[in-house]
């Protein structure tokens, strides 16, 4: 895979990278990492999000300043990092060439060229697999895939991990990755307005199927209060999947003409319940978006989803 990968990046003179929509630290390591092995192969580079709003805690990594909100090459090969569908990308790529990084395994298969490794515990894992075989791997790269991984699987904590992902851990690491600091921003760096929409929306769990069902709302009006956006939502349904009789945990957030949904398990097989509602994602972390619909409706949806799958059924 990495012959046919280099021919499509020796094609071009400039790339663009880009990331998904209300991006977390997969996808936004991931680009980084791949800007910096582009950077270092003479090519020019850029790495875009189509938002307005990154999350501030990726700050230290290096060149995080360098993203920007839209693309200024015309004629540039598209690099995706960690996104299931075009769609996450919020731009018109046209006849644009892509190459397709990722490892969920609702992806879509969107690329000229797909890398796709549903078995990966991380974007950066697939990345990192692939580039280290023919380029050049220092400290900033290193530090960004390291971060996307520790982040994705909650410090080797997903179902998924196995022995060989924290030889790959290692084998990142002895790069001279500086661990305090990737830790420092990740764990102890929320703003205030996460922290009070977390509080109030914590507020709202309400328990189902004697606890194995928990469910939390946070409204348009509560995170106006709390000076909150969608990116201070990131991590708040892990602590409803932490209760222990919780199998499965959603967290709705309300946004205005829709609904989005994130959903966790602990051993129950989310996927094709995200794909249902036309998300995606993992097999215990998917999430989706719903148009012009109420709270109260769409939770009548998903429990009637769960309860035809069996899924609270699965042990």
């Amino acid at each position: 895979m990495i012959d046919v990968v280099e021919k499509l990046i020796e094609k071009y003179e400039r790339i663009t990278i880009l990331t998904h929509l209300n991006p977390d630290a997969d996808t936004i390591g991931t680009a980084l990492g791949i800007y910096g092995i582009m950077k270092n192969s003479g090519k020019q580079v850029e790495v875009v999000n189509a938002g307005v709003n990154l999350p501030r805690y990726l700050d230290f990594l290096p060149n995080f300043n360098k993203i920007k909100n839209h693309i200024d090459f015309e004629n540039s090969l598209i690099i995706t990092c960690d996104t299931g569908s075009i769609d996450r990308l919020g731009f018109n790529l046209g006849n644009r060439e892509i190459l397709n990084i990722d490892h969920h395994t609702s992806n879509t298969y969107f690329g000229d060229v797909n890398v796709i490794d549903s078995l990966a515990v991380s974007a950066s894992q697939v990345a990192y697999t692939l580039f280290k075989k023919s380029y050049t791997i220092t400290t900033d790269i290193a530090t960004c895939f390291y971060t996307a991984l520790v982040s994705d699987t909650q410090y080797f904590t997903t179902s998924n991990i196995k022995s060989e992902i924290f030889e790959l851990a290692s084998e990142m690491m002895a790069y001279n990755v500086n661990i305090s600091e990737v830790n420092l921003n990740i764990k102890q760096r929320r703003p205030l307005s996460a922290i009070r929409i977390l509080s109030s929306t914590l507020n709202t769990l309400e328990l189902n199927n004697d606890g194995e069902l928990v469910i939390m709302f946070a409204s348009k009006e509560k995170m106006h209060e709390a000076g909150a956006d969608i990116i201070d939502m990131v991590g708040i349904v892990d602590h409803g999947i932490a209760l222990v009789t919780a199998k499965i945990a959603i967290l709705l957030t309300e946004l205005d003409t829709s609904i989005r949904v994130s959903m966790r398990s602990k051993m129950i097989d989310l996927s094709s319940l995200a794909v249902a509602f036309g998300g995606g994602g993992h097999r215990n972390a998917v999430g989706f978006e719903v148009e012009n619909i109420k709270k109260e409706e769409l939770i009548i949806m998903i429990k009637k989803e769960i309860k035809e799958r069996g899924l609270l059924d699965e042990k």
